[in-house]
């Protein structure tokens, strides 16, 4: 790899912002239009994206835009994806259980998008999509998984409010959530299992749904 040379220009008054920008990146790897405004604009500019890039580089990311969905997103360089002993800081390893809330979160989203300004479902309505699918309900897991997936982005809700009618947001960013080679294994999992059984078949069902790799919003 050739030497690294950083050369960015941020002006005085966007210091913070772009301050603000790199940090939130590195803690919860998105950007989210509908929740931080701000932050998306200023990511988004054309210039400050490149000035934020350049950064990142420097410790082996990078930032995309997708502006369809509203959302920036931290991802690993081109430069740096397949180099020994970086450790892929911002990919978490969900169980096997976390990864099928996963996907019911996202088979939601696609179901409600269209129908109101936010994309919401009751914590309520969300556990008896979960029990459709014959998943195991653990009330502390299932607490964990929703306080991990709003670390990162992927949902949000207010932590104060608590019963089957408590609402929780979803967000695009969920459909790039995937661990590809992760969400690859829990499948084949699905697929070990006796064809017979035909709340397992509805899983395997399920998961052929919603492919990451085939992700597109539908128009609202």
């Amino acid at each position: 790899m050739s030497d690294i040379r950083l050369q960015i220009s941020v002006k005085e008054e966007s210091m913070n912002l772009f301050k603000r920008s790199i940090r939130k990146l590195l803690e919860s790897t998105f950007i989210l239009q509908s929740k931080d405004e701000k932050l998306y604009q200023f990511v988004s500019r054309e210039s400050n994206r490149q000035d934020i890039s350049e950064y990142l580089r420097m410790i082996g990311f990078d930032v995309i835009v997708d502006e369809k969905t509203g959302v920036c997103m931290l991802i690993a360089s081109e430069e740096d994806a397949e180099t020994v002993g970086l450790k892929r800081a911002n990919v978490v390893t969900f169980t096997t259980l976390q990864y099928h809330l996963l996907l019911v979160l996202w088979k939601v989203y696609l179901e409600n998008l269209g129908y109101n300004e936010g994309n919401f479902v009751t914590k309520g309505d969300l556990i008896d999509k979960i029990k459709s699918y014959g998943l195991p309900l653990v009330r502390t897991e299932l607490n964990a998984a929703f306080r991990l997936f709003k670390k990162y982005s992927l949902i949000n809700f207010n932590e104060d409010e608590e019963g089957e009618d408590m609402k929780i947001e979803l967000y695009p960013s969920l459909q790039f959530g995937w661990d590809i080679p992760q969400f690859q294994m829990v499948v084949k999992e699905y697929l070990k299992e006796t064809p017979e059984d035909e709340e397992v078949q509805r899983d395997e069902d399920f998961a052929a749904q919603v492919n990451p790799e085939d992700f597109e919003e539908e128009e609202g």
